[in-house]
């Protein structure tokens, strides 16, 4: 037993990290809306206070009694998720947002936390993951959250929750070859489907969504194919990184983003702010600080002290990855607008709350690392897979 007191076990580099971050959006986001005064700004503020403590009571629990909770914010999260699809409130087409109070929540953001959780507990209590039968279970609990999140429509948060499955999956000892069949082959095999259902007309293909939601999606391919409809804000999003060149503009002097032409700009492309004023220098410091933040996430998880507290900490350290990548490559033109908001950065209460979460779940399990004794400790996914594989053989 380490007789160390707990809270001088935190984690302080990553704490540092994530209101370095913070801090840098506040004035992000009053310069990509300066128009409106400091509204936003002091907004934004607010759920900084409120993630802080959202933070803290995460890291409070001791983080083994969520296995005790996990029932219970599983179905709790279905239970929103059902809300929204029935009495939710809509805007821009989606219909993600329940009122509480004067605030708008958006429940898929807090669905991903306890997808995180509810997953770890149901992987933790597997003795095998090396049979195809035995990834049956945890698909089908993930399925049932996106499907509702599809439902919506938010295409970008259910593919968080893929990245959240495939991170828990490998750091579980899922055999690395099968991940590959899975999740890469899967997503080729869906690249396939669409592109046959567009390409060959004679025989109906069905698809899961519109084709008005597809050309959406794919439009970051081709934005000139509709330069003043579905593909503004990539066309937009591309001229302001540009613009910003490698110095950037300077904070308050962008034109794309002062003169308004830049949609969405203290939410989903507030990375093509950033571009835009502070230039590559800028924007890639931020990704630096965004790599470090990974890095510590990906420590705390090898450092975790069983296997729970591994695979808690390889969920949000995924969940984040996804983000920072899909939010990053958006704005650049490479990756499809999924409207997935950057962790810390943008916006938007509902997501700031749910990465406190996130990062309460990551000082958790680091703070308790050396804290008693459990009889099953976390092992690397490739200590994992040997294991597994000698044992079979």
């Amino acid at each position: 037993m380490n007789s160390r007191p707990l809270w001088r076990q935190l984690d302080y580099v990553t704490l540092a990290l994530v209101y370095l971050i913070a801090v840098a959006s506040l004035i992000i986001i009053a310069s990509s809306s300066a128009s409106t005064g400091l509204y936003y700004m002091k907004r934004q503020m607010i759920w900084l206070i409120l993630g802080s403590i959202a933070m803290a009571v995460m890291v409070w629990i001791p983080y083994e009694r969520f296995q005790k909770l996990s029932p219970y914010l599983y179905w709790l999260s279905i239970f929103l998720l059902g809300v929204v699809i029935v009495h939710g409130q809509t805007r821009l087409g989606a219909q993600r947002w329940i009122a509480v109070g004067p605030f708008q929540l958006q429940p898929s953001e807090f669905a991903k936390i306890a997808v995180v959780i509810t997953l770890a507990t149901h992987l933790a209590k597997k003795t095998s993951l090396t049979r195809w039968r035995d990834l049956i279970s945890p698909f089908l609990h993930v399925a049932l959250p996106m499907l509702l999140i599809i439902k919506q429509p938010d295409l970008g948060t259910a593919l968080v929750f893929v990245a959240i499955m495939a991170g828990m999956l490998f750091m579980a000892g899922v055999p690395v070859w099968k991940l590959i069949l899975i999740f890469p082959g899967g997503f080729g095999f869906v690249v396939l489907w669409i592109y046959l259902a567009l390409t060959i007309h004679s025989v109906h293909i069905p698809l899961p969504m519109h084709h008005y939601q597809l050309n959406r999606l794919l439009i970051f391919l081709h934005p000139n194919q509709d330069p003043l409809g579905n593909g503004y804000n990539v066309i937009q999003s591309r001229i302001a990184v540009g613009l910003g060149g490698l110095w950037g503009q300077g904070l308050f002097g962008a034109h794309a983003n002062q003169l308004s032409f830049l949609p969405a700009a203290s939410t989903d492309f507030i990375f093509a702010v950033i571009a835009e004023e502070l230039g590559f220098v800028g924007s890639m410091s931020l990704i630096f600080v965004y790599l470090l933040l990974l890095a510590r996430g990906t420590y705390i998880a090898t450092q975790a002290r069983d296997r729970f507290g591994l695979l808690l900490a390889a969920g949000v350290v995924a969940m984040f990855a996804f983000h920072v990548f899909e939010s990053a490559g958006m704005v650049s033109g490479i990756m499809p607008v999924a409207g997935v908001p950057l962790p810390f950065m943008s916006y938007g209460g509902s997501a700031f709350l749910a990465d406190s979460a996130g990062v309460g779940i990551l000082l958790n399990v680091y703070m308790r690392r050396k804290a008693g004794s459990y009889s099953q400790k976390a092992q690397p996914a490739s200590v994992v897979y040997s294991r597994k594989v000698t044992s079979q053989q």
